[in-house]
């Protein structure tokens, strides 16, 4: 486990988000910046580490915000890149694999 203890956790969501199975939907959520009131999103893709919506500008890389699904608490997350009309996300804390999958199949009829 001495790999964990060199990387900082957020680093460790990073590599997980570019090799985590994504699955694309369309789920319609709201995502929260700081400071700020939470606006209408439209997530494309998601999984155990992150999620990329449409419906988004103006929020930069590296901010921190809140996406809301259906049915959950806000997830924290943190803004990896922004194309000013999606952004992709990675959460500050993995989803469970079977959050995942209950979102999954909540949404599968979505895409």
């Amino acid at each position: 486990m001495m790999f964990v203890d060199t990387v900082h956790r957020q680093d460790l969501t990073v590599l997980d988000d570019r090799c985590a199975p994504r699955v694309k939907l369309r789920i319609p959520a709201t995502l929260r910046a700081p400071g700020q009131k939470p606006f209408s999103v439209i997530v494309v893709d998601l999984s155990v580490a992150g999620f990329a919506c449409e419906g988004v500008s103006g929020i930069p890389k590296g901010s921190i915000c809140w996406l809301t699904l259906p049915g959950l608490t806000g997830l924290q997350s943190e803004v990896m890149w922004n194309t000013s009309l999606h952004i992709g996300c990675a959460f500050s804390n993995l989803l469970n694999a079977a959050v995942l999958d209950m979102i999954i199949t909540r949404h599968k009829t979505s895409y």
